[in-house]
């Protein structure tokens, strides 16, 4: 029941509860409902009131189309059902709130959502499955390939194709289960690829590596990626990267093996409309959220530097640049790569 209005279909089939219905959560929540599944979306502010206005707009390479579907702004507004998924897909920086408003609610049948839920987080970084398993008792790790767009209120896009994304689920720790099963089956009749696999962190670690990017980007913006100066930053944030796993004795999957996963399998079209953007990281930038989660991408592999030895100055002055990025709501893709690769050099970067 969804602000008074009863969604049940009548059939014992899960139902999704998307917490955080921005990038990813927009995309997997719209795709779950144009293939027939029960989806709940939760979103705050002036997204919430476009969701509850005019619908979901989603653009996809078939184009765009809205979806009306039940929107919440928080567990008050959700009558939690016994077969129902929650998928956490807000930022890192937002989960241990929502983990909390979620993790007590009641569930119809008996206990609490940490009780007797399935949690599944569909999100960056590695933090977010040991925030949710002190909360919730069945944990489950994805690994998000999905280039996706949430910018404005009310609408959301992704340009993969002939799937939208890949997925790698699996139970946390490790492991799998009939309900990662389950799940990866409903995803897999939704225009993604979800393999189910009992080491998801291992793919998790690895987009990590990939994911030291996003404040650079964020900052500098795409172009400058491919500059000298930003190749130079990027290759010197994953070596710092690798070097920070190892330390710690951490399974990483490869790059190798991650091309492998998606060549042939997905690519990038050119939407309807498109205009050149950037990551996650960027577009909360140009929302003007206020908040970045470079501290748990670059501020991962910093921690782990930190523990164990290993040197992290690129990881650490860029964690530290989207930070301040975010706090001071500075303008995305405003610093020259030149300036960042200067400050570098200049050791300016403070002391761990």
């Amino acid at each position: 029941m969804i602000n008074g209005i009863d969604t049940t279909n009548g059939e014992d089939l899960m139902r999704y509860v998307i917490i955080g219905a921005g990038a990813i959560g927009g995309v997997v929540g719209g795709r779950l409902a144009e293939a027939g599944h029960e989806v709940v979306l939760v979103a705050r502010g002036a997204h919430l009131a476009a969701l509850r206005e005019t619908g979901l707009r989603l653009t996809t390479p078939e184009g765009t189309r809205t979806l009306h579907l039940p929107c919440a702004e928080g567990p008050q507004e959700v009558e939690l059902r016994a077969e129902d998924v929650l998928v956490l897909a807000v930022k890192t920086q937002d989960s241990i709130a929502a983990l909390d408003a979620w993790s007590g609610r009641p569930v119809a049948g008996g206990g609490t959502a940490g009780e007797a839920l399935p949690l599944v987080c569909a999100q960056n970084g590695v933090e977010n499955e040991r925030l949710a398993l002190r909360r919730f008792r069945r944990v489950y790790a994805m690994c998000v390939y999905l280039p996706a767009t949430f910018v404005e209120p009310g609408a959301v896009s992704a340009a993969g194709e002939p799937v939208t994304g890949i997925l790698h689920l699996g139970r946390y720790p490790q492991g799998v289960d009939e309900t990662a099963r389950r799940i990866g089956a409903d995803l897999e009749k939704s225009h993604f690829l979800a393999p189910v696999v009992p080491d998801a962190m291992r793919w998790k670690y690895g987009k990590l590596l990939s994911n030291l990017v996003n404040s650079l980007n964020a900052v500098s913006g795409s172009a400058a990626l491919a500059t000298p100066a930003g190749r130079d930053l990027v290759d010197r944030a994953a070596a710092e990267g690798r070097a920070a796993l190892a330390a710690a004795g951490i399974a990483v999957a490869s790059a190798e093996e991650q091309t492998e996963a998606r060549d042939g399998r997905i690519a990038m079209a050119e939407l309807p409309g498109g205009k050149p953007g950037g990551g996650s990281s960027w577009q909360s930038l140009v929302r003007g959220t206020g908040s970045i989660e470079a501290d748990y991408l670059n501020g991962e592999i910093s921690l782990l530097g930190r523990k164990h030895g290993v040197p992290t100055p690129v990881n650490d002055l860029l964690g530290r640049l989207a930070n301040e990025f975010a706090r001071e709501r500075r303008k995305a893709g405003s610093l020259p790569v030149e300036e960042v690769a200067g400050e570098l050099r200049a050791g300016q970067v403070p002391p761990g």
